[in-house]
């Protein structure tokens, strides 16, 4: 009988193996200014699923643009991504996040001034957060910097995703993308420190 059931299982093309879902995702939120600036770097890293803009570190159940602009909520534009551990590590992530920004600046990114564009790296569990702080020890070593290193590392809490006009806003309108990150300092800034990229 059992032997039957084989058969009919197999004919019926259904699996007899325990089914394997691969290595399962793990996110990383981090707060860098603007978002529009931070979702394409990411991407092109092997492993990385999907990069979101947002709003995280707050209170406020689901903020809008309008609310977190105000400056009033607590949040920070932020990107969350979903990657693949088992192709990007962590650490890599990071490794991108420190060459998008000013760590230096507690006061916002750039030409974007007040506390939703501080910089910031939200933890999801203690294994980030060791990963997180020993990367932040190697920025403040490497003597790239002259002022102090004021990127916080704090506890994720949550995330909410901007509004869909803010999405690849890098793809969507790429001549406007380019005016403002170049407007804005970040660019010369980044060249300044790392290099042509």
């Amino acid at each position: 009988m059992f032997y039957l059931r084989i058969c009919l299982l197999l004919f019926l093309g259904i699996s007899i193996l325990p089914s394997y879902a691969g290595p399962k995702r793990q996110k990383a939120t981090f707060a860098g200014g603007c978002f529009w600036c931070m979702q394409g770097p990411f991407k092109s890293l092997p492993g990385v699923v999907s990069v979101t803009a947002g709003y995280s570190g707050g209170k406020e159940i689901s903020p809008t643009y309008e609310d977190v602009s105000a400056g009033k909520t607590g949040h920070r534009e932020s990107v969350q991504i979903e990657y693949d551990p088992s192709k990007t590590e962590y650490y890599e992530l990071l490794r991108i996040f420190w060459r998008q920004i000013n760590p230096t600046d507690d006061g916002g990114q750039f030409a974007d001034r007040g506390k939703h564009y501080r910089t910031g790296i939200f933890y999801h569990d203690e294994a980030q957060r060791k990963i997180a702080e020993r990367s932040k020890t190697e920025m403040e070593k490497s003597g790239r910097f002259k002022g102090k290193i004021t990127v916080e590392i704090v506890p994720y809490t949550s995330f909410y995703a901007a509004e869909g006009y803010h999405q690849n806003y890098y793809q969507t309108n790429p001549e406007r993308y380019k005016a403002y990150r170049k407007g804005s300092g970040r660019e010369a800034y980044l060249e300044r420190i790392w290099g042509k990229r």
